[in-house]
C-alpha cells in the first residue's frame, strides 16, 4: 500500500453562537475556519485528518502542501511511526510548534483512520478499548462575549441544551460570576483566560474567584511556557489550573506536569502530534498524578479522533465542544452533541463519513 496523494481542504462556515451582535468574538471569528486533510492510497483507502486550525488554517494549508505532502506521498502508510518519525526529522529545521507540527498532527490522524479501516475496527478499539462505548460526555466550550448579560444568558442555555459542564473564555470578573448564578452551585465551571495576564494578576484574580468554585483555571499566563509562573499561581490561590493547548511537544507537556504541576494537562490532537502522541501524554499524566483533558475547540476529523481516544482509556475525559451551531457541517449530526452527549461512531477507523459536497461549498479559494 502506497500514498498517492495528501489534499488539505480549508473551509469557512457561517455560525452562531449567541447574539453576534454584542460580543468579542464575532470580530475574531467571523466565520469558522477548519482544516480537513484527506490522504488516499493505492488500493482506495482514504484517511481524514485535521491540522489546527481556527486562524492558522491558512498557513497549516501551506504547511500540508509545500512540508508534508512531498514527503507521505509514495510511502507505506501502514507502519506509522516509521513514516511520522521520518517525517517529522526531515522537517527538524522548521519550528516544532507551528504550522509544519499541526500538519504532522493531520498526517497523523488520517494513518490511524486508515488503520482502523484495515482492521475494521473503530478507533477507540483500535487504541485498545475493551467496552463498547456508544456516547461520551462533552461540555459547553463558551467564546468570548465580553458582556455579562450575555454570558449569563447563554451559560443557562448551555445548560438546558443538557451540558453538566461550562468552560468560559472570559476573563472579567462580571461575566464569570454572572455564569455561576446562571447555572447554579450543581454544574462544573472552568475559566480559560487565553494567556491574558501576568503572574500576580492571575493570583489576585484566581483568588478573588474563589466564590465562583472553579473546576480550574486554564492557560491564565503570558507566555503560556511560563512554568514557573503556573506553579505559583496554583500554589499561591490553592485553586486548580490546567494548561496544555499551546504546547507543541511531549517535551512541553512534561514541563506542565513536572514543573508547572498542573492538575489538567490539554493536549490538542491537531497540534501535539496527532493520536500517537495522546496515548503517551495519558501515561505521563498517570505518573505525573495529573488528568487529562483534551483540548478539541474544533470541528473536524480532529474532534472526532478526540472523542475516540477519549473512549479508548479508562479516565474518559469529558469532550469540548465549541458551543455554536454551524451552518452546515461535512460531517453531519457527528459534530452535535444532543443532550450534552456526542456519539462515538463504530464504524471502522474515525467511523466517519466526510460530505465532499459540503467541503467543496465552503473551501476557501
Amino acid at each position: 500500500m502506497k500514498i498517492t496523494a495528501v489534499e488539505p481542504f480549508h473551509i469557512s462556515v457561517p455560525y452562531d453562537f449567541g447574539n453576534t451582535a454584542e460580543n468579542a468574538a464575532a470580530a475574531q471569528w467571523a466565520k469558522m475556519e477548519t482544516l480537513f486533510v484527506k490522504v488516499t492510497t493505492d488500493d482506495g483507502v482514504i484517511g481524514w485528518g485535521e491540522g489546527f486550525g481556527l486562524a492558522a488554517c491558512g498557513i497549516t494549508r501551506v504547511a500540508v502542501e509545500k512540508a508534508i505532502a512531498p514527503l507521505a506521498v509514495g510511502r507505506d502508510p501502514t507502519d506509522i511511526a516509521v513514516l511520522m518519525r521520518d517525517v517529522a526529522y526531515r522537517q527538524r529545521n522548521c519550528a516544532r510548534n507551528g504550522p509544519v507540527g499541526f500538519a504532522l498532527s493531520a498526517l497523523d490522524i488520517a494513518l490511524w483512520d486508515i488503520a482502523g479501516k484495515r482492521a475494521g475496527q473503530p478507533l477507540y478499539r483500535l487504541l485498545g478499548g475493551v467496552e463498547t462505548v456508544a456516547r461520551m460526555p462533552a461540555y459547553a466550550s463558551l467564546l468570548r462575549y465580553g458582556n455579562a448579560d450575555v454570558v449569563r444568558k447563554n451559560s443557562a442555555a448551555a445548560v438546558a441544551r443538557g451540558y453538566r459542564d461550562v468552560k468560559l473564555h472570559e476573563i472579567g470578573m462580571a461575566e464569570i460570576s454572572a455564569a455561576r448564578e446562571a447555572i447554579g452551585p450543581d454544574i462544573a465551571l472552568t475559566v480559560d483566560a487565553s494567556c491574558a495576564w501576568t503572574v500576580p494578576q492571575a493570583i489576585e484574580i484566581a483568588n478573588k474567584l474563589k466564590p465562583c468554585r472553579l473546576k480550574w483555571l486554564e492557560e491564565p499566563l503570558w507566555p503560556p511556557e511560563d512554568y514557573a509562573g503556573m506553579a505559583r499561581v496554583k500554589k499561591d490561590s490553592g485553586v486548580a489550573t490546567a494548561a496544555g493547548e499551546n504546547a507543541g511537544t511531549l517535551a512541553d507537556i512534561a514541563q506542565l506536569i513536572g514543573a508547572a504541576g498542573v492538575d489538567y494537562v490539554q493536549p490538542s490532537i491537531t497540534k501535539i502530534g496527532g493520536v500517537s502522541a495522546m496515548g503517551r501524554i495519558a501515561e505521563m499524566a498517570r505518573q505525573g498524578g495529573a488528568k487529562i483533558a483534551p483540548h478539541s475547540p474544533y470541528f473536524g476529523p480532529g474532534l472526532i479522533a478526540t472523542i475516540h481516544f477519549a473512549a479508548s482509556i479508562p479516565e474518559r475525559p469529558t469532550i469540548e465542544r465549541f458551543y455554536l451551531d454551524l451552518e452546515a457541517s461535512p460531517l453531519g449530526d457527528l459534530v452535535a452533541a444532543p443532550g450534552g452527549f456526542m456519539r462515538v461512531p463504530q464504524g471502522p477507523g474515525l467511523g466517519i463519513d466526510v460530505d465532499e459536497a459540503v467541503l467543496r461549498k465552503y473551501r476557501v479559494n
